[in-house]
Protein backbone atom coordinates (compact mmCIF):
# COMPACT_ATOMS: atom_id res chain seq x y z
CA UNK A 1 0.00 0.00 0.00
CA UNK A 2 1.37 3.42 -0.96
CA UNK A 3 0.48 6.88 0.33
CA UNK A 4 -1.15 7.67 -3.03
CA UNK A 5 -3.66 4.90 -2.33
CA UNK A 6 -4.39 6.22 1.17
CA UNK A 7 -5.57 9.26 3.06
CA UNK A 8 -4.05 10.70 6.22
CA UNK A 9 -6.20 9.77 9.21
CA UNK A 10 -4.13 11.66 11.79
CA UNK A 11 -1.15 10.83 13.98
CA UNK A 12 -0.08 9.07 17.15
CA UNK A 13 0.17 11.79 19.80
CA UNK A 14 1.39 10.03 22.92
CA UNK A 15 1.52 6.91 25.03
CA UNK A 16 -1.32 6.25 27.47
CA UNK A 17 -0.70 4.07 30.53
CA UNK A 18 1.96 1.39 31.00
CA UNK A 19 0.79 -1.33 28.61
CA UNK A 20 1.50 0.25 25.23
CA UNK A 21 -1.83 1.98 24.64
CA UNK A 22 -1.60 5.05 22.44
CA UNK A 23 -3.49 8.27 21.87
CA UNK A 24 -4.46 8.86 18.23
CA UNK A 25 -5.43 12.34 17.06
CA UNK A 26 -7.91 11.91 14.22
CA UNK A 27 -7.71 14.71 11.65
CA UNK A 28 -11.06 13.97 10.01
CA UNK A 29 -14.45 15.69 9.75
CA UNK A 30 -16.38 12.89 11.45
CA UNK A 31 -14.28 10.90 13.96
CA UNK A 32 -17.32 8.74 14.85
CA UNK A 33 -16.98 7.07 11.44
CA UNK A 34 -13.81 5.40 12.76
CA UNK A 35 -15.00 4.13 16.16
CA UNK A 36 -14.98 0.50 14.94
CA UNK A 37 -11.60 0.69 13.20
CA UNK A 38 -9.98 -2.75 12.91
CA UNK A 39 -6.60 -1.79 11.44
CA UNK A 40 -4.50 1.19 10.45
CA UNK A 41 -1.32 1.90 8.50
CA UNK A 42 1.44 3.59 10.49
CA UNK A 43 4.17 5.45 8.59
CA UNK A 44 7.55 4.17 9.78
CA UNK A 45 10.72 5.15 7.88
CA UNK A 46 8.63 6.33 4.88
CA UNK A 47 6.88 2.95 4.67
CA UNK A 48 3.26 2.21 5.55
CA UNK A 49 3.16 -0.65 8.04
CA UNK A 50 -0.20 -2.30 8.88
CA UNK A 51 -1.21 -2.69 12.53
CA UNK A 52 -4.32 -4.42 13.87
CA UNK A 53 -6.37 -2.68 16.54
CA UNK A 54 -7.38 -4.69 19.60
CA UNK A 55 -9.40 -1.94 21.28
CA UNK A 56 -10.40 1.63 20.49
CA UNK A 57 -12.15 4.20 22.69
CA UNK A 58 -13.16 7.40 20.95
CA UNK A 59 -13.29 10.75 22.77
CA UNK A 60 -14.06 13.56 20.34
CA UNK A 61 -11.28 13.68 17.77
CA UNK A 62 -8.91 11.60 19.91
CA UNK A 63 -8.91 7.88 20.53
CA UNK A 64 -7.17 5.67 23.07
CA UNK A 65 -6.04 2.63 21.10
CA UNK A 66 -4.53 -0.75 21.93
CA UNK A 67 -2.58 -2.17 18.98
CA UNK A 68 -1.72 -5.84 18.50
CA UNK A 69 2.03 -6.29 19.16
CA UNK A 70 2.45 -2.95 20.97
CA UNK A 71 2.25 -3.99 24.61
CA UNK A 72 5.12 -2.18 26.35
CA UNK A 73 6.10 1.41 26.98
CA UNK A 74 9.23 0.94 24.83
CA UNK A 75 7.32 -0.39 21.82
CA UNK A 76 4.76 2.40 22.12
CA UNK A 77 7.47 5.09 22.33
CA UNK A 78 8.96 3.89 19.02
CA UNK A 79 5.86 4.86 17.01
CA UNK A 80 4.79 8.09 18.76
CA UNK A 81 4.47 11.06 16.35
CA UNK A 82 3.99 8.66 13.40
CA UNK A 83 1.31 9.47 10.83
CA UNK A 84 -1.73 7.24 10.44
CA UNK A 85 -3.23 6.22 7.09
CA UNK A 86 -6.20 4.31 5.75
CA UNK A 87 -6.99 3.20 2.18
CA UNK A 88 -9.03 5.66 0.11
CA UNK A 89 -11.79 3.04 -0.05
CA UNK A 90 -12.52 3.76 3.66
CA UNK A 91 -13.71 7.27 2.81
CA UNK A 92 -17.49 7.55 2.75
CA UNK A 93 -18.84 8.69 -0.64
CA UNK A 94 -19.70 12.39 -0.74
CA UNK A 95 -22.69 13.98 -2.44
CA UNK A 96 -23.67 17.43 -3.57
CA UNK A 97 -21.02 20.17 -3.35
CA UNK A 98 -18.77 18.28 -0.95
CA UNK A 99 -15.58 16.69 -2.30
CA UNK A 100 -12.29 15.12 -1.35
CA UNK A 101 -9.18 16.97 -2.52
CA UNK A 102 -7.69 13.84 -4.10
CA UNK A 103 -10.72 13.26 -6.36
CA UNK A 104 -10.81 16.70 -8.06
CA UNK A 105 -7.70 16.71 -10.31
CA UNK A 106 -8.85 16.01 -13.85
CA UNK A 107 -12.29 17.58 -13.41
CA UNK A 108 -13.35 20.18 -15.99
CA UNK A 109 -14.41 23.52 -14.51
CA UNK A 110 -17.39 25.24 -16.12
CA UNK A 111 -17.98 28.82 -15.02
CA UNK A 112 -21.50 30.24 -15.18
CA UNK A 113 -20.32 33.28 -17.20
CA UNK A 114 -17.19 32.03 -19.01
CA UNK A 115 -18.08 28.43 -19.77
CA UNK A 116 -15.20 25.92 -19.84
CA UNK A 117 -12.25 27.54 -18.03
CA UNK A 118 -10.00 24.47 -17.85
CA UNK A 119 -9.04 21.36 -15.93
CA UNK A 120 -8.25 21.18 -12.21
CA UNK A 121 -4.59 20.21 -11.89
CA UNK A 122 -4.62 20.07 -8.10
CA UNK A 123 -6.04 21.67 -5.02
CA UNK A 124 -3.70 23.95 -3.15
CA UNK A 125 -4.40 23.59 0.57
CA UNK A 126 -3.61 26.87 2.31
CA UNK A 127 -4.45 27.55 5.98
CA UNK A 128 -6.93 30.28 5.00
CA UNK A 129 -8.70 28.26 2.29
CA UNK A 130 -8.28 25.67 -0.43
CA UNK A 131 -7.73 26.81 -4.02
CA UNK A 132 -8.58 25.08 -7.31
CA UNK A 133 -5.47 25.28 -9.52
CA UNK A 134 -6.95 25.21 -13.03
CA UNK A 135 -5.01 24.96 -16.29
CA UNK A 136 -6.40 26.11 -19.66
CA UNK A 137 -3.74 26.13 -22.37
CA UNK A 138 -1.02 28.45 -21.07
CA UNK A 139 -3.34 30.07 -18.52
CA UNK A 140 -3.31 29.14 -14.87
CA UNK A 141 -6.45 30.17 -13.01
CA UNK A 142 -6.75 30.06 -9.22
CA UNK A 143 -10.28 29.93 -7.82
CA UNK A 144 -11.15 29.55 -4.12
CA UNK A 145 -12.62 26.07 -3.58
CA UNK A 146 -15.44 27.49 -1.49
CA UNK A 147 -18.89 25.97 -1.37
CA UNK A 148 -20.44 29.39 -2.10
CA UNK A 149 -18.74 29.45 -5.55
CA UNK A 150 -19.60 25.85 -6.46
CA UNK A 151 -22.96 25.40 -8.19
CA UNK A 152 -22.68 21.64 -8.66
CA UNK A 153 -20.28 18.71 -8.94
CA UNK A 154 -21.06 16.00 -11.49
CA UNK A 155 -18.95 12.97 -10.60
CA UNK A 156 -20.20 10.97 -13.59
CA UNK A 157 -19.01 13.54 -16.17
CA UNK A 158 -16.15 14.84 -13.96
CA UNK A 159 -17.32 18.44 -14.13
CA UNK A 160 -17.50 21.21 -11.54
CA UNK A 161 -19.88 24.06 -12.30
CA UNK A 162 -18.92 27.30 -10.55
CA UNK A 163 -19.97 30.92 -10.32
CA UNK A 164 -16.63 32.67 -9.79
CA UNK A 165 -16.59 36.15 -8.26
CA UNK A 166 -17.02 38.82 -10.90
CA UNK A 167 -13.71 39.80 -12.51
CA UNK A 168 -11.63 37.01 -10.95
CA UNK A 169 -11.25 34.95 -14.13
CA UNK A 170 -10.60 38.15 -16.14
CA UNK A 171 -7.51 38.80 -14.02
CA UNK A 172 -5.92 35.54 -15.20
CA UNK A 173 -7.13 35.58 -18.80
CA UNK A 174 -6.43 39.26 -19.56
CA UNK A 175 -3.07 39.35 -17.76
CA UNK A 176 -1.65 36.65 -20.05
CA UNK A 177 -3.07 38.31 -23.18
CA UNK A 178 -1.58 41.69 -22.16
CA UNK A 179 1.84 40.09 -21.50
CA UNK A 180 1.76 38.41 -24.95
CA UNK A 181 0.87 41.77 -26.61
CA UNK A 182 3.71 43.54 -24.73
CA UNK A 183 6.16 40.83 -25.88
CA UNK A 184 4.97 41.20 -29.49
CA UNK A 185 5.29 45.02 -29.30
CA UNK A 186 8.81 44.73 -27.85
CA UNK A 187 9.82 42.40 -30.69
CA UNK A 188 8.74 44.96 -33.33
Amino acid sequence: MTKDECFNLGYIAKRVGNFGELSFVLDVDNPNSYKKLESVFVELNNTLVPFFIKKIQLRGNTAVVAIDGIDTIEKAEEIIKSSLYLPLSFLPPLKGKKFYFHEMPGYTVIDKSYGDIGIIEKILDFPQQAIFQIKKGEHEILIPAKEEFIISINRRTKQVEIDAPEGLIDIYMNDKEENNKEEEDAAD
